[in-house]
């Protein structure tokens, strides 16, 4: 706080990303304790290289797909340099901000285009537009809302326009044939919701064969479980769609009633919170239940601490920055399953998160 009113012109400064502090002026004592940490990460780094190329499976066999997030096209050279399986979330939304004016069709199009090309046979999910609340677009500019967390954001906002909509769904689905497109709906809340969503799509669809422009009529399309609401309805989204995302950040905020950009409250985020933990467990249950694929793609899925946790609980995909592909590789690496599962039962059952913690450092030390 007030870093500005304390850093002057030529101050030394370090910057602990992993923490979370910065350190103005360090004593030579800390700068040498920092050079010590540096090197060990580049160390780390170095060794995590030769497990680039492994296949991403388990002790007994559980295939574990990581894919990467991305922002815009030009991350796929991140993509490809971190060895991930495809792309698990295109944040499409940042297509749309820094602009006074939304991006056409044909901008949209040439933008999911080179992702999808770039990726070959490997997915490539789109996300839909998630603006609103700390995503601000021209769209946004135009509406007000005194707590836009809850307010007209993500789906919601696309229903509202649905030309705008329109747009990014044909954009996507021209795109769909050069390459291993699916579509992902963020911030679902109800099946009527969702019913709307599916009916635009279904007129983009037929817009398209009216002007005989090719696309993939079997696109695979998700939701985002991201609301306590949707988490709890899981069973019934897995009924009406392909696959199923887990957005932890959102889900964690709204199940705890944490605003996580809130310095004031923001020590009480925690994804080990059981009441989280039950809602990620009831929508992995209801995945599997309708045989639908299930993913992780919130800052959880590119926590090394939380790989082990989370495959044992039945997640099969995780998608996460692609710096932190190699880490979590190297857990899913050393994890069993079969192993880990009593644990996972027991970790389910607990209430207060200073046992779940213990119990989930006990996990990781598993193999």
């Amino acid at each position: 706080q007030n870093a500005r009113a304390l850093i002057r012109d030529n101050d030394l400064i370090i910057v602990d990303g992993t923490e979370g502090v910065v350190i103005v002026n360090p004593t030579q004592e800390i700068q040498t304790h920092y050079k010590k940490i540096q090197n060990s990460w580049d160390s780390e780094q170095e060794k995590l290289q030769r497990i680039k190329t492994k296949k991403s499976i388990t002790k007994d066999g559980a295939p574990i797909h990581l894919f990467a997030n991305i922002e815009v096209p030009n991350d796929i050279v991140s993509v490809n340099a971190s060895g991930a399986s495809g792309i698990g979330l295109f944040r499409t939304e940042f297509l749309f901000m820094n602009r006074q004016d939304m991006p056409n069709e044909e901008e949209q199009f040439q933008a999911y285009k080179k992702v999808a090309e770039a990726m070959g046979k490997r997915p490539v999910t789109i996300r839909t537009l998630d603006s609103g609340a700390d995503k601000q677009t021209a769209l946004d500019n135009k509406k007000t809302s005194p707590n836009p967390a809850l307010g007209l954001r993500a789906i919601r906002l696309c229903l509202s326009e649905p030309k705008v909509f329109m747009t990014q769904l044909r954009a996507i689905l021209r795109a769909s044939q050069f390459g291993n497109i699916k579509i992902l709906f963020p911030m679902l809340s109800s099946i009527s919701e969702l019913r709307q969503t599916k009916l635009i799509l279904e007129r983009a669809k037929a817009s398209l064969r009216k002007e005989k422009v090719k696309f993939d009529e079997n696109i695979l399309i998700g939701g985002m479980i991201e609301i306590p609401a949707a988490a709890i309805s899981a069973d019934i989204f897995a009924q009406e769609l392909d696959f199923l995302s887990i957005g932890t950040n959102d889900l964690i905020q709204y199940a705890l009633a944490i605003d996580r950009t809130d310095d004031a409250v923001s020590h009480l985020y925690n994804p080990l919170h059981p009441a989280v933990l039950r809602l990620i467990a009831l929508t992995i249950k209801s995945a599997h239940k309708y045989k639908k694929s299930i993913a992780i793609c919130g800052e959880m899925a590119g926590e090394p601490k939380l790989t082990k946790l989370l495959i044992a609980m039945g997640v099969e995909q995780l998608s996460m920055h692609p710096s932190h592909i190699l880490s979590v590789k190297q857990q899913v690496l050393s994890s069993s399953i079969k192993n880990m599962r009593t644990s996972v039962i027991k970790l389910l059952n607990l209430n207060e998160v200073d046992k779940i913690e213990t119990l989930v450092k006990k996990i990781n030390q598993s193999t």
